[in-house]
């Protein structure tokens, strides 16, 4: 049983997942959409929405917590100038699921995040 034992591991070791959630966010925050699946899209959101959340800090601590995490320099600069002003007033929900039916292949549920 998986009393209180929280997110999901997709049949992936440990670093691997966390290696693919960071190359999601990244995406994500460099192009304002990524595509996937609807399992990896619900985990990955709440990690999203926790960099621009350091983004609007602006404090050095928080940009190097957000480059420990961001795989590319580039977008963790495009985070705290470009996406934090963005975002200054909005007090949370900066991205959106949208559902967009089953993949062909393998009928895996799909699903679009973006940046609102």
């Amino acid at each position: 049983m998986r009393h209180q034992v929280s997110g999901r591991r997709f049949d992936r070791a440990s670093g691997h997942r966390m290696m693919m959630y960071r190359t999601l966010v990244t995406d994500l925050l460099k192009h304002g959409y990524v595509r996937t699946t609807a399992a990896k899209a619900r985990e990955v959101k709440p990690m999203a929405e926790k960099m621009v959340t350091l983004g609007k800090a602006g404090s050095l601590h928080a940009r190097r917590q957000a480059a420990a995490f961001i795989t590319e320099p580039a977008v963790v600069r495009s985070v705290f100038d470009d996406l934090a002003g963005r975002y200054k007033d909005r007090p949370g929900g900066y991205t959106r699921l949208i559902k967009l039916g089953p993949r062909k292949g393998d009928a895996s549920e799909m699903a679009l995040l973006q940046l609102v």
